[in-house]
């Protein structure tokens, strides 16, 4: 074969992957994950799996591990349409380790996988370094990762994040349905806005409505696509502090994502109770009433999609509501009371107000009744 015969050399960055850019990226997110730890973690980044010292767990009568995976949704093509990706991180934490912490279980360590068109070490750095600082806010070690670049399935500015994390909580300590009692109440967490659910709704809402990213809002006093971009707040560290209070007694925690508030509750309730929350109890933060109004959307779908202002539940007895709303108050999370639970079987429901279990699980039913107050 002649030289002029001989086939173009193909190699790997030519087939779209950059492995220098990809090292290029673990240098720049090197001293961010670094303060994401704890003392049980061993080793460094880098190695081909993060390390914990399980001898840890040796103080537990009982060790429960309790695990969780997630992803932030359609939320990062705001992120990708804005350019800023260094509070994505928060929301994919928040998804993680706030599921564990229902259940009164301290997440010990986390991971995460990006997938990418194309690394450009900077916006990876700016991704995992958000990571970093939520999960040194939730006090989880980041203890490793894995960033693909994936030529030819996704575009060159497009990626996605997911993430896993394991915890552990004794089994006499776990919360949940069996400690829930009839006269418990309901107590709710604001959100600081759409946390990361339902944007595939809102997203399609933004379209038909016509409206800008870089539209100002009024009523949420900047833009729209700030507001949207808007990170999910991470309370596991401060529930985590309040389930270990003195003086508070929690039954139950629910993280109110996907199906909204009704839905969530339902699943941490015993199948004989039934819970009713009164909506004239909170008023939902302007970018719920915006959603509903621009894509006349009806109640109902936006209950279900949306958190609607509650980020998380509390379900405990009456007498420790004061010392909760206090610890929760001074950290900054605004709570008040929703509703009570009471017996199910001589509940007087309203037909179709109700949502009983969810996601395969036999609960309690939820009721919503009345109106939110006017803004």
């Amino acid at each position: 074969m002649s030289d002029t015969e001989r086939p173009t050399s193909i190699t790997y960055a030519a087939a779209g992957v950059d492995v220098e850019a990809g090292d290029q990226a673990v240098e720049l997110m090197k001293e961010s994950v670094r303060r994401a730890t704890r003392p049980e973690v061993l080793g460094g980044l880098g190695g081909f799996a993060g390390m914990f010292d399980a001898s840890a767990l040796a103080s537990y009568r009982r060790p429960v591990l309790a695990t969780s995976t997630d992803g932030v949704g359609t939320k990062v093509a705001i992120a990708q349409a804005l350019d800023r990706h260094d509070t994505i991180g928060f929301d994919l934490v928040g998804m993680v380790v706030d599921d564990i912490v229902v259940c009164g279980a301290e997440a010990l360590f986390m991971t995460d996988y990006i997938a990418c068109g194309k690394v450009v070490p900077e916006r990876i750095a700016a991704i995992v370094g958000g990571i970093a600082r939520a999960c040194e806010q939730a006090r989880v070690a980041l203890v490793g990762g894995e960033t693909a670049e994936h030529p030819g399935l996704l575009d060159p500015d497009e990626y996605d994040v997911a993430g896993a994390a394991t915890g552990v909580v004794e089994h006499d300590e776990v919360l949940g349905p069996q400690r829930v009692e009839v006269g418990d109440v309901v107590l709710g967490l604001a959100s600081s806005g759409l946390h990361s659910n339902g944007y595939s709704l809102v997203r399609r809402v933004v379209a038909h409505a016509g409206w800008a990213l870089d539209r100002h809002v009024d009523e949420f006093g900047r833009t729209l696509g700030e507001e949207l971009l808007e990170p999910t707040r991470v309370y596991a560290a401060d529930l985590l502090d309040l389930v270990r209070f003195d003086g508070v007694d929690i039954h139950a925690l629910s993280h109110v994502t996907g199906g909204g508030l009704a839905a969530n509750l339902a699943r941490v309730l015993p199948s004989h109770v039934h819970a009713r929350l009164d909506r004239a109890s909170w008023t939902p933060p302007a970018v719920f009433s915006t959603v509903g109004t621009l894509g006349n959307v009806p109640r109902a779908d936006l209950e279900r999609t949306l958190n609607m202002g509650v980020g998380f539940v509390a379900v405990l007895p009456a007498g420790s509501v004061d010392a909760a709303t206090a610890h929760l108050t001074a950290r900054g999370i605004g709570t008040w009371v929703m509703g009570e639970v009471s017996d199910g079987s001589a509940a007087d429901v309203a037909a179709g107000e109700v949502v009983r279990g969810a996601k395969g699980v036999d609960g309690g039913s939820v009721e919503l009744v009345g109106d939110h107050p006017t803004p």
